[in-house]
Order: structure tokens, then sequence, then C-alpha cells
């Protein structure tokens, strides 16, 4: 099993999609990082020798920011946001859309489940 930026590569994956596995390497950039490494993007993971994952390790390291890195960047960057009081900042802390999408009738994913109305209780009669 290929460990490549401290995330297990699924073994039954193509290479170029088992990259994607890691955080900040979507479909377009594993491509090319298999390019600059020589390897061929539809070598299975667990097929992969040592020398080709040890060549796209080196490829991923000289890229730049992936995994940790980039996760705590993106988090630093949302508290900026926040702490100057951006519109953006603020549509963080409220949980709402930050790129302009109508919250009327969609954006469930960043507002959560509907909260239900609940019915008042009823007055016994005596």
């Amino acid at each position: 099993m290929a460990r490549i930026a401290g995330v297990d590569l699924p073994p039954n994956k193509q290479v170029k999609v088992g990259l994607t596995y890691i955080y900040g390497i979507g479909d377009a950039r594993a491509g090319a990082i298999l390019g600059k490494a020589k390897v061929g993007g539809s070598t299975l993971v667990k097929d992969l020798t040592e020398d080709e994952a040890r060549s796209i390790r080196d490829v991923i390291e000289d890229e730049g920011r992936v995994e940790g890195d980039l996760r705590k960047e993106v988090t630093q960057d949302v508290k900026r946001l926040i702490e100057i009081g951006s519109y953006r900042g603020i549509r963080h802390r409220r949980g709402l859309p930050t790129r302009g999408q109508r919250t009327s009738t969609n954006a469930r994913t960043r507002k959560g489940p509907r909260r239900m109305a609940v019915a008042g209780k009823k007055k016994v009669k005596k």
C-alpha cells in the first residue's frame, strides 16, 4: 500500500484516482503530477514500484502545499475573514453560503436540516 503525503492510497484504484484522495490534489493536478513523475495514470496503486512512489512523493513535495499545511492555511484564511468582519467572514460565522448563492430555497448543505415548527402546548380544559 502506497503512503504519500501522510495518506494511505486505496490499493485497487488507478494512481490518478488514488492521488485525489490527498487533500489539495484534484483530477487535473493529479495528471500533472504523474506527468512530471513519468508514471502512467492507469497503473493501479498496488502495482506501483518503490521508485515510482518515491518520484511521485518528490514531485508533490516540490509542487507545494497539500494535506496538513493546506488545511491550516485555509482555516487561517477563514479566521482572518471573520476577524476583520468582512462580508464573507460574516457569512462564514453564520454558516451561510459565501459566494452569493440564493438561500431562500436552497443552501441546505450550509444551513443544515430544516427546523420543524413545534406545536405549542395545548391547554387542558377543566
